[in-house]
C-alpha cells in the first residue's frame, strides 16, 4: 500500500512516496547519504519513521525542488510524516504530538521600497 504526501519549507518543496521495503531513502534518485551531507539533515528526513518505529518497514522515494539543502530536508520531513498519516490514520497522535505535521511557515521577508532590506533602512543624518 502506497502513500504520499508532500512538504513545503521556504521556497523548497517535496513530494514522497512511501512503499512497504525495508528502510531505503532515496532523494532525487540518490541515496538518502549521498544527497544530504550533514548527519542532522539525514536525522531530520527519517526522524518521523523512527519516532514510531517503522523506519525498516517502509522505502521512500522523496524527490525534492528548489529552496536551500536544509530546507529540503525540513521539506521532507513534512512529507513523510504526512505520508505516514495517509499510511495510517492511527499514527497521527503520536507524530502530531512530536510536532512533525506542523508546517515551518517562516519565510523570507521581502525587501521593501526606500530601505536597504526588509527591516534595515539606509542611514540616517540629522545634520
Amino acid at each position: 500500500m502506497a502513500a504520499y504526501g508532500t512538504g513545503r519549507r521556504k521556497t523548497s518543496v517535496a513530494r514522497v512516496f512511501l512503499r512497504p521495503g525495508t528502510g531505503n531513502l532515496k532523494v532525487n534518485g540518490r541515496a538518502l547519504e549521498a544527497y544530504f551531507p550533514s548527519e542532522t539533515q539525514r536525522a531530520q528526513v527519517r526522524l518521523p519513521l523512527q519516532a514510531v518505529d517503522l523506519l525498516e518497514r517502509f522505502d521512500a522515494l522523496i524527490t525534492v525542488r528548489g529552496g536551500g539543502i536544509s530546507a529540503q530536508a525540513g521539506a521532507a520531513r513534512l512529507g513523510v510524516a504526512r505520508a505516514l498519516i495517509a499510511s495510517d490514520v492511527d499514527l497521527r497522535p503520536k507524530v502530531k504530538k512530536l510536532g512533525l505535521l506542523t508546517r515551518d511557515s517562516r519565510s523570507k521577508e521581502r525587501k521593501k521600497c526606500g530601505q536597504k532590506g526588509a527591516r534595515k533602512r539606509f542611514q540616517f543624518s540629522k545634520r
